[in-house]
């Protein structure tokens, strides 16, 4: 087992709902981040449209058992594998690597990531001073947030065949707070039939593809929908703004 795969599959990533940057600041700097409890069968949440509501809780650091490895830019405690996954595609030891190097971090043999979908890492997590490039404080709170991923896809993958189908997609959203209809479930879903007639299942690069655009636009809509409806009023620039960034960002 790679090293890659050992940090996935370490206890530093328990299941439990991503910290995310969900909300996107269009002027590119900001973004705020939104937890879940890693318990959330057991703990009571707000109930509201969308199933289990937000709620402060623990969102996973950046893993590796609490060591300081002393190198520029990574959060203290970043686990010294994540440090040497950064170095190791950082050849121009720049400091910053490209969507390619990101590429070339997270992808190990059965778990390959598709350009489109480290496209989409890299808008969210990207750097407010350059938005190209992914530096070792942004690497870091992504690796942990694909640790976190791992962990709900593991623990949804109930018939441990290695890939998540519908009703284990409808349950791992449900289980991180997102109540999503079945007519979006569908819409969504449909988007990995290849036409070969077979049941549908998404890998971990899909799974992560679905979750982060899921979570990220539904948090949009909650900003508009402070009664937790169901229900929100745009008009036609706002939700263009919303909705267009998470499409282009990994065509």
């Amino acid at each position: 087992m790679s090293f890659l795969s050992k940090i996935f599959h370490s206890s530093s990533y328990a299941p439990s709902a991503p910290s995310l940057p969900e909300s996107y600041d269009q002027r590119g700097q900001t973004y705020s981040t939104t937890s879940y409890p890693s318990n959330y069968s057991h703990q009571q949440q707000q109930q509201s449209y969308y199933g289990q509501g937000t709620s402060g809780g623990g969102g996973g650091g950046g893993g590796g058992g609490g060591y300081s490895y002393g190198h520029s830019g990574f959060p203290p405690g970043t686990s010294p594998d994540v440090i040497r996954s950064f170095e190791m595609v950082d050849r121009d030891r720049s400091g910053f690597i490209d969507e390619n190097e990101l590429q070339q971090a997270l992808s190990s043999g059965y778990q390959r990531f598709h350009i489109k979908t480290v496209r989409l890492l890299m808008f969210l997590f990207k750097n407010p001073h350059d938005s190209l490039r992914l530096g070792p404080k942004e690497f870091a709170a992504l690796w942990s947030c694909l640790g976190q991923w791992r962990g709900i896809y593991e623990r949804y993958d109930r018939d441990r065949s290695g890939k998540i189908d519908l009703l284990e997609l409808r349950d791992a959203l449900y289980g991180i707070g997102l109540a999503t209809p079945s007519s979006v479930l569908q819409v969504l879903i449909s988007k990995y039939d290849d036409g070969s007639g077979r049941k549908i299942e998404l890998n971990f690069d899909s799974f992560v593809e679905c979750g982060v655009i899921l979570k990220g636009l539904t948090e949009k809509f909650k900003e508009k929908d402070k009664g937790y409806t169901g229900t929100a009023s745009f008009d036609y620039d706002e939700f263009m703004s919303m909705v267009i960034p998470f499409l282009v960002s990994h065509d």
